[in-house]
């Protein structure tokens, strides 16, 4: 339904909340390269990222190629100086969200060519510098999923022997 574009990104640990975010939620995860870290299945196990097998994840070479593969899909930046609120925006079925890297941000070179109405920002206090990576996608793909009557989501029921609440049938699973 979404579209989550991590430009280079540097820390396994937000990636892997990240896949387990998308796993979630139905949307696709687009890697763009050079990443930070390994894909090898021992590098991925080891941080937190094994949970790519219930998501849809593909790897670009570069930004050019990744748009290409989105082709016709509205691409909304964000970053700490966009000039529209997540909050804001109108997101259809389909939307790509792009992050940049999570030290240095998108590189202005790359950021000057988005729509000033799709380069989106998430509030902050003043003086704070920016959020987690993992916590910025959350907060936008659940208001663009929660825009969309959160489709293909299944109810949540009670499973009372574990302790926990799982996806009742025809919901995905969730642990």
């Amino acid at each position: 339904m979404f579209h989550v574009v991590l430009y280079r990104p540097q820390i396994p640990p937000n990636t892997g909340s990240i896949i387990r975010l998308c796993a979630n939620t139905g949307a696709t995860l687009h890697l763009v390269q050079p990443l930070g870290f390994a894909l090898d299945r021992k590098s991925v196990r080891r941080a937190g990222l094994d949970y790519a097998e219930l998501a849809c994840v593909q790897v670009h070479a570069n930004l050019d190629r990744c748009r290409a593969a989105l082709a016709g899909a509205p691409l909304y930046l964000l970053e700490t100086d966009g000039t529209v609120s997540y909050a804001q925006a109108q997101f259809a079925p389909g939307a790509a969200f792009v992050f940049g890297p999570e030290t240095t941000g998108m590189p202005a070179a790359l950021a000057r060519h988005w729509p000033p109405q799709q380069r989106l920002y998430v509030p902050m206090r003043p003086g704070n510098r920016s959020m987690n990576l993992a916590n910025t996608v959350a907060l936008v793909l659940y208001e663009a999923w929660r825009q969309n009557g959160f489709s293909g989501a299944g109810p949540v029921a009670a499973d009372a022997s574990a302790g926990r609440a799982t996806r009742a049938p025809g919901g995905s699973a969730a642990t």
